[in-house]
């Protein structure tokens, strides 16, 4: 892959495993806007980024070379080679099924406080109360961005009272937000410090959180702490396993815990959201038959 940059235009050309859809609507991030086909807007890291897909060609604008090199090449994975990946895991009939029906999803490289607020935020929730809630709280107190609001800084966040969380709409979740900013303001979770623990550690110091379990945890481990073992599990992807792998019969989380971590490994969080993506868009174990 090689890319030019001309007058605030990045374009990537020859990409490979790249599909903007599949990357952006696989519920891994929710800062986007769908414009037309293939062509999004995209606001992370304190910056709006317009991205369009023709073929294998990516054009990411406004956007210089340093801005690529410095957040987005990063931020896209684009250093992985997700062929090696789709290689090992396709050894599995079923997974292999998967990957080549969504081949160009990659796992973004978000940052940790914003994707851990976001998730907190997702909980028993859908995508376009998310973006909402997301939106109204970066336009209350984040940094205009002209085409939109930078999601805030921890110290801008952290003027919001529990009212004033309430009051965006988010509900119960409210309190679970000033939980975390709280713990985090005080250092009692210290995010920033993350690749000094492993990822049992890591999930230890997430759970301390109001709010936070198992899959906000691993979804934000997977999604922003580059820990892509972990294989978060909500309801969907627990009714996904059962039907695909458990013979469309009841088990727990737990049980499905081990089974990704024996059956793929280091793999897992990959798997997830190859599986993720096929099964919610072909509606597969959406309703049991048994």
């Amino acid at each position: 892959m090689k890319y030019t940059e001309n007058d605030r235009t990045l374009i990537l050309e020859n990409t490979e495993n790249f599909n903007i859809e599949q990357i952006l609507e696989c519920g891994q991030c929710f800062r986007f806007e769908k414009l037309n086909n293939m062509h999004y807007k995209i606001i992370a890291f304190g910056k709006v980024l317009y991205i369009k897909q023709e073929g294998t060609t990516v054009i990411l604008y406004p956007c210089t070379a340093e801005e690529y090199e410095s957040i987005w090449r990063r931020y896209f994975d684009m250093d992985r080679n997700y062929g090696e990946i789709i290689e090992i895991l396709s050894a599995d009939p079923i997974m292999r099924t998967a990957c080549a029906y969504a081949d160009g999803i990659r796992l973004l490289d978000q940052q940790p406080y914003e994707c851990l607020i976001s998730f907190i935020i997702s909980q028993n929730n859908n995508i376009p109360r998310i973006k909402g809630i997301i939106s109204r709280m970066s336009e209350a107190y984040g940094t205009s961005l002209g085409e939109g609001y930078a999601f805030p800084t921890l110290s801008q966040l952290d003027k919001a009272t529990e009212e004033d969380l309430f009051y965006l709409r988010m509900g119960f979740r409210a309190k679970y937000i000033r939980d975390c900013l709280d713990k985090l303001v005080n250092k009692e979770v210290d995010i920033e410090k993350t690749d000094e623990l492993t990822t049992d550690e890591l999930l230890g110091e997430l759970l301390k959180i109001k709010g936070v379990g198992r899959k906000v945890a691993d979804c934000v481990m997977l999604f922003s702490m580059g820990r892509r073992e972990v294989f978060p599990t909500d309801v969907w992807v627990k009714r996904v396993m059962e039907y695909l792998y458990f013979d469309n019969s009841e088990t727990d989380i737990k049980t499905i815990h081990a089974f990704a971590k024996d059956k793929w490994g280091e793999y897992a969080g990959y798997a997830q959201q190859y599986l993720f993506y096929y099964a919610r868009t072909l509606k597969i174990g959406k309703e049991r038959t048994k």
